[in-house]
């Protein structure tokens, strides 16, 4: 039986997430499109093969026609959405954040604890991505002996209007803070967030470089630099006792010409991460279907670490001195 899913968003991540359940899920049908924008979710419908179109999500949440959702809606709507989805019993991937606020993100939880399982699968993809696989199985495995560092950086083309150094660790950083916990099997339990000299905090992409303190006496590292100019970039580097992995550059060809070598960077991150979506995807469909939930795929309680420890870069970039991140007791329920 073909499991019916309704996308709720259809800007550049609902489109995505549309074509992903129409073309590469089989099993899936794509149910239904909803957006505040009735022309935006009729466009993607029909491009999609959608069977129809909704302008109110909690509807279609409690739709009988929807065994599940994908929640691809403006970040502020993440948390009550997911919090409709359980209350409809019906499973959810919900793109990240699940929310800015550590406090919402407790109340996703609370509500699957009163109901005794999980239903958000939450849309940190890397932990799908190949090369962070890759990185995490040569860690588990003993290649690289203890894990001691990791360094990441994460740049974009250009800002967005309005969007500021705080935003760079509550927007753009929480991918790093949660491949960084998968990849290592570890928690932080510090953050210090600098900025270079002379740099305006409330500047459009002002860059950060945060230092984090894992629970197992690691250190990584994290620049956000969200006005690179240059093209859409994303690496990493894990440091143990015995070696180290480093993720190549996403880039397929090396073009040779007029006395240079150069390669082409993306314009954002939906090339380099196309088949970690996928596989994201993939995992969701198969959670709905036995509901059994995907052992890798991040859950309410990575959201809320997430959150949790942006809100504690926020509190170290503003008062300029090392902040501690101290999380509440982890419910059984999320236990792997």
């Amino acid at each position: 039986m073909s499991i019916r899913i309704a996308i709720i968003g259809a800007g550049i991540m609902g489109a995505d997430h549309a074509r992903i359940v129409a073309e590469d899920l089989p099993g899936a049908t794509l149910q239904v499109v909803c957006d505040a924008a009735p022309e935006r979710a009729r466009k993607i419908a029909e491009e999609c093969g959608a069977a129809d179109v909704a302008a109110d999500p909690v509807e279609t949440i409690r739709r009988s026609d929807v065994d599940a959702i994908l929640i691809a809606s403006p970040d502020e709507t993440h948390a009550p959405l997911s919090l409709a989805a359980i209350e409809a019993g019906k499973p959810a991937l919900c793109e990240k954040p699940l929310s800015q606020s550590a406090k919402e993100c407790l109340d996703v939880i609370d509500a699957e604890v009163s109901r005794g399982r999980q239903f958000v699968q939450l849309g940190f993809m890397r932990r799908f991505d190949p090369a962070y696989r890759n990185m995490k199985a040569m860690l588990d495995d003993g290649a690289l002996g203890r894990a001691l560092m990791m360094h990441n950086f994460h740049r974009n083309v250009e800002a967005p209007p309005n969007f500021t150094g705080q935003m760079a660790i509550t927007n753009s950083a929480p991918h790093e803070f949660d491949v960084a916990r998968f990849v290592l099997g570890a928690d932080f339990t510090a953050i210090s967030v600098f900025q270079p000299a002379g740099v305006d905090a409330s500047r459009t992409g002002a860059p950060v470089f945060m230092v984090l303190e894992t629970d197992k006496g690691q250190l990584v590292n994290i620049e956000i630099n969200n006005n690179a100019a240059y093209g859409y970039d994303v690496r990493g580097e894990l440091v143990g006792e015995k070696g180290s992995i480093l993720l190549n550059s996403p880039t397929p060809t090396r073009q040779n010409g007029q006395m240079m070598a150069y390669e082409r960077y993306a314009p954002d991150w939906r090339s380099r991460f196309a088949e970690a979506y996928r596989l994201q995807n993939k995992a969701f469909l198969n959670f709905v279907r036995t509901g059994v939930f995907p052992a890798i795929a991040s859950n309410a309680w990575d959201g809320y670490c997430a959150a949790l420890i942006a809100e504690a870069g926020v509190e170290a970039l503003r008062a300029g001195e090392r902040a501690t991140i101290a999380k509440t007791n982890k419910p059984p329920l999320y236990n792997r």
